[in-house]
């Protein structure tokens, strides 16, 4: 009896902690699922520039599927919700850029598939640099809701690999452009411009998402 007694009230503070604890956010929920997913496709874009197949294609492909359930679910959470912790704009912009990270993803390895488009250097450079981006917008996510400083952080970093990748692009189309001689050189040239293009525009998503994030972290902590 006195044990029972004992254990009651040494949980006490336990209790009362949890009760006042923040609530996790079912937004901000699905917004760290879309994250993670963006990270596993980026990864898988990586594998298979490093070999090229269609089990890693499929991989992709269903990520991205998962992704888009995720975010209509996210939209029409956000339609049939009047009171939102952030402002609904501001979550409705990330979780499209996040989105957009991962279509851009699949258009590259869909388009790498259909005209039959060797990796080479250049694209496994930016399938790193995309991997690394989609990660620091994924951390930033996790933990915008208890260290909104250190999601900022991770922001900028997203922001900074967004800027390598434009030299990157810049990069790998001066290369591209060095006088193909050969009618096959100029076919491949436009091939190679159209994936070169797709990273380019992925890694534009990862920027925008890092700006978002850095609105809301200003506007609401």
């Amino acid at each position: 009896m006195v044990a029972k007694s004992v254990n009651f009230f040494t949980s006490i503070p336990a209790r009362t902690k949890a009760l006042f604890k923040r609530k996790p956010d079912p937004f901000i929920s699905r917004l760290q699922q879309q994250g993670a997913l963006s990270v596993q496709g980026a990864e898988a874009l990586a594998a298979y520039m490093g070999k090229p197949s269609k089990k890693n294609a499929h991989r992709v492909r269903q990520l991205e599927k998962d992704a888009d359930e995720i975010r209509r679910i996210l939209v029409d959470e956000l339609n049939r919700t009047f009171v939102t912790p952030i402002d609904r704009e501001d979550i409705a912009i990330l979780s499209r850029a996040i989105d957009d990270i991962l279509d851009d993803t699949w258009f590259t390895i869909n388009e790498m598939d259909i005209l039959d488009v060797t990796p080479n250097a250049f694209l496994a450079e930016m399938a790193e640099l995309l991997r690394r981006g989609a990660e620091e917008i994924a951390l930033a996510m996790d933990r915008l809701s208890e260290h909104p400083n250190v999601a900022s952080t991770h922001a900028i970093r997203a922001r900074a690999v967004t800027n390598e990748m434009e030299t990157l692009y810049a990069r790998a189309l001066a290369e591209l452009f060095k006088d193909p001689k050969e009618l096959d050189a100029v076919v491949n040239m436009l091939k190679l411009r159209e994936i070169y293009r797709h990273l380019f525009h992925a890694a534009g998503r990862i920027g925008d998402a890092a700006n978002t994030l850095d609105d809301i972290v200003v506007k609401f902590f």
